[in-house]
């Protein structure tokens, strides 16, 4: 593997600490003579790995003033945001708008694939769906998690459209991770298959807007279990 060059190992460290919440949105970030020093590395190094991350949207330069952080709304870095996601202090609310991006493309997915899956693609669906209510007797959360990212996965594929999987991959790192959390609860996973039950069902129907609406109540049930059974919520 090729080594990582100064420039990558200062803008590296610099993002570890914005997402570990040293320098919240809206801070100021530390200036060339500072990081330098603390890298040793000269300014000009410093100043690329600043140019790095203010390209990605994650930090800006104000004249006079100096280099601030970007709210996470306006980075420009995906994989950047799935490091907060993953790693940073505002993973609860980064959850939350994950499942709410699920449900912008899934629910679309849902219904295209309503119209397009074939008969073997519903039968693996139906598989994976056993395997999670046998995981779930069982108190495996491994395979319960791998065959519901596996049924998700399914249902994209189902769709026809190959942007909308593309789009998704870079964030199946993250759903696993999110679902190993989420699912070592047991009522989350007799929730998981009661949904994927109903959407299978729509499917088999072929009917487009009843997928559509059985996938939006799936995200909705998932928002719902997060906030109460891992955030805390009320």
């Amino acid at each position: 593997m090729a080594r990582k060059s100064l420039t990558g190992v200062v803008a590296d460290d610099l993002l570890d600490r914005i997402v570990a919440g040293e320098f919240a949105p809206g801070s100021l970030v530390p200036g060339e003579l500072e990081l330098g020093a603390q890298h040793e590395v000269s300014r000009m190094t410093v100043r690329e790995a600043m140019k790095t991350l203010t390209a990605q949207r994650i930090l800006r330069v104000e004249r006079g003033r100096g280099t601030f952080v970007n709210p996470l709304s306006q980075w420009g870095s995906l994989e950047a945001v799935l490091r907060v996601l993953s790693e940073g202090k505002d993973a609860a609310a980064a959850a939350v708008q994950l499942i709410e991006l699920r449900r912008m493309l899934e629910t679309g997915a849902c219904e295209l694939a309503a119209a397009r899956i074939s008969d073997e693609a519903l039968g693996q669906l139906a598989a994976h769906i056993e395997v999670m209510r046998g995981a779930h007797d069982s108190g495996n959360v491994a395979s319960f998690v791998e065959a519901d990212l596996a049924f998700h996965d399914g249902i994209l594929q189902a769709s026809g459209n190959v942007f909308v999987a593309v789009l998704f991959e870079p964030l199946h790192r993250v759903l696993e991770s999110r679902r190993e959390e989420t699912s070592q609860v047991p009522e989350i996973q007799s929730n998981a298959i009661e949904m994927h039950e109903e959407i299978l069902r729509s499917l088999e129907l072929r009917d487009p807007e009843r997928s559509r609406v059985a996938m939006d109540s799936h995200m909705t049930q998932t928002l719902r279990d997060l906030q109460h059974y891992v955030l805390g919520a009320p």
